[in-house]
């Protein structure tokens, strides 16, 4: 975001008045993603970095045209990147700036931004308010905290460090920054998942059901934070996810749904550059989690949320104290903010479906829509309980009747001609499931003995699927052919990993070298399941 700030010329240095001019450089477009975060480039030997007394990662401020920017600043020595007389942004910055390549542009020490305060505070322990973190998440919309600040930011809140009042003041800051959508009705459904479970693709079944049976569900997501696919990942394999404002609102009008990026809809834009700091860090604390969650669908709209939450050894909530807890809190905030939610703890013993990536993940999902055969039962099942429970919202449904009515539009055919309709709508790309186009190198990885599949590691399937290139090499991934309860033979294949890369197959082959992901034995090491349906 950038602020409209009159820009001010001040007289050159002159003997005794003591003031001096803005220091003028020449503005360079320099081809470096940065992710959400504004970056500047100069050269060490340019008369404005030592006579501003600059230093590498310090604030700056760039303006011009009367629009400012702060950004960190990177020092280079090579002047391919940046020569002396220049000043380089990264990509995301020069579009900020919305000027040309050569534009003269002023640059000095940026101010601190006016919240860190009261992250000094929060890194103290100390308990923020509602405007101290509206003040904290205003400026990390608008860009003026470094990856250094953020970091600091999602650490000081990590874990146990906010308490639930404070996660109702940081949703309520996020739902502030953002953009908020009106659909004009009183009932606006969606579902969401905490994460964790490879494969575990049921939105893009809910959407096309509970659309079918006539209600709206704008499902807006996000890409793959730490997994191998996200619903946006994987449904950009069948259709354009990245869709302009206005073209998004009248598909959701047209045909009572949609599977997006959320981006592009800048619902909550501070979660968008908190996630830049939480992917590398691998991190997802609970507090962070529900405002991240509830702003998102707060401000895309949404009136009831269905909320899945998956226990099992591997997944992210290993234990039911743990998902009641996170339950509670979810509550307690959707309450606060007026949403009605449901939420559902499910099974996360395992990955769901048959597939890991966003090719494969997005076949499954094609396979249970046209009730093929070699659909996943597990998917389909826990698509049909989920979409039951948002179509109980509908106030002319009796409880109870909801998984049979999502069943009997999944049997008919109905979800699959809405989901059809929804594709073509954004885009198709024409995707067979028949032919899904795999990577075509792989391996297999077999059982070490006969016996029972009594454990799969959804955190090293998932990080297989990923060092085989997956989400950003959407023909990557991993084919499970046996899941928790199969018989397997010693030598029989459990599953086959798929890359497009030689370097990528050789990471998944050495991270399946340290594990399998797989646990061998009998019926009495199997895991015990937490499940409300």
């Amino acid at each position: 975001m950038t602020s409209q700030i009159p820009e001010t010329t001040q007289a050159a240095p002159t003997p005794g008045n003591g003031t001096a001019a803005p220091a003028r450089l020449a503005l360079r477009r320099v081809l470096i993603d940065t992710y959400h975060e504004n970056v500047a480039y100069m050269h060490r030997d340019c008369d404005v970095y030592r006579a501003e007394g600059f230093k590498a990662l310090s604030k700056v401020e760039v303006r011009a045209n009367g629009t400012s920017i702060l950004a960190t600043l990177n020092v280079v020595d090579d002047q391919s990147i940046v020569a002396c007389g220049e000043l380089g942004l990264a990509k995301a910055a020069f579009a900020q700036m919305g000027v040309e390549d050569g534009h003269t542009v002023t640059v000095a020490q940026a101010e601190p931004p006016e919240s860190i305060g009261a992250l000094h505070r929060k890194l103290g322990g100390e308990r923020l308010n509602l405007d101290d973190f509206k003040a904290i998440v205003q400026d990390i919309a608008e860009h003026h905290y470094s990856k250094i600040e953020l970091t600091a930011f999602v650490v000081a809140t990590n874990r146990d460090e906010l308490d639930r009042e404070e996660v109702y003041f940081l949703t309520e800051a996020m739902i502030g920054v953002g953009r908020h959508l009106n659909w004009h009705e009183s009932l606006v459904v969606d579902k969401h998942c905490i994460g964790g479970i490879p494969g575990n693709r049921t939105s893009m079944l809910i959407v096309p059901i509970v659309a079918a049976h006539g209600m709206l569900c704008p499902k807006t997501s996000s890409r793959a934070i730490t997994s191998p696919a996200g619903t946006a990942d994987t449904m950009e394999v069948l259709a354009n996810v990245q869709l302009p404002i206005d073209q998004l609102e009248d598909i959701v009008r047209a045909h009572r749904g949609c599977l997006a990026w959320g981006g592009t809809a800048n619902l909550s834009p501070a979660d968008d550059v908190l996630i830049s700091v939480e992917r590398p860090l691998s991190l997802d604390s609970p507090g962070q989690m529900v405002a991240s969650i509830l702003s998102k669908k707060i401000s895309a709209g949404s009136s009831h949320l269905v909320l899945d939450i998956p226990i099992g050894p591997t997944a992210k909530v290993r234990s039911m104290p743990e998902a009641q807890r996170l339950r509670r809190l979810f509550e307690y905030v959707a309450r606060r903010m007026k949403l009605s939610l449901d939420v559902v703890i499910t099974d996360g013993r395992q990955p769901i479906g048959s597939g890991i990536g966003p090719v494969l993940e997005a076949r499954d999902v094609m396979r249970v829509l046209e009730n093929d055969p070699r659909a996943p039962i597990d998917l389909r099942q826990k698509a049909l309980r989920l979409a039951g429970r948002l179509i109980e919202c509908d106030p002319d449904v009796r409880g109870g009747d909801g998984f049979a009515i999502a069943r009997d539009i999944l049997d008919s055919g109905r979800a699959l001609t809405k989901m059809n309709d929804i594709i073509r709508a954004q885009g198709s790309k024409g995707f067979d499931h028949n032919q899904p186009g795999l990577g075509a190198l792989t391996f297999d990885i077999p059982a070490p003995r006969a016996g029972m599949v009594t454990g799969i590691d959804n955190i090293q399937l998932a990080r297989i699927a990923s060092l085989a290139g997956a989400p950003k090499v959407k023909q990557a991934g991993v084919d499970l052919f046996h899941k928790l309860g199969d018989e397997v033979q010693a030598g029989a294949p459990l599953y086959r990993v798929h890359a497009s890369f030689g370097a990528d197959l050789e990471f998944a082959r050495q991270a399946c070298k340290k594990s399998i992901g797989y646990a061998i034995g009998n019926v009495a090491d199997m895991p015990h399941a937490f499940v409300e349906f």
